[in-house]
């Protein structure tokens, strides 16, 4: 990364090289931010009270899937009662 690229610029970079290695890891990196982004609004959401179906009709994914992906994680930080 040069010293006037920003993160998101060097993913960019990354994402679209033909190195397979180089790509391979961006996609990675790409993975774990989507994962912490999704916790983050998860979270946000609940604390706002919205309910598992609206969280999952946002995600477009099914009540079920949201719940068993975070409800527990959220329980065991004491986030969740």
């Amino acid at each position: 990364m040069s010293g006037d690229e920003t993160p998101a610029t060097t993913l960019a970079r990354q994402v679209t090289n033909k190195d397979p290695a180089v790509g391979l890891e961006a996609v990675a990196a790409m993975r774990r931010l989507l994962d912490e982004l999704e916790r983050l609004h998860v979270d946000n959401a609940r604390d706002q009270g919205w309910t598992w179906q609206n969280i999952a009709t946002a995600l477009r994914v099914s009540r079920q899937t949201v719940h068993e992906k975070h409800a527990n994680r959220r329980k065991l930080t004491g986030q969740e009662t």
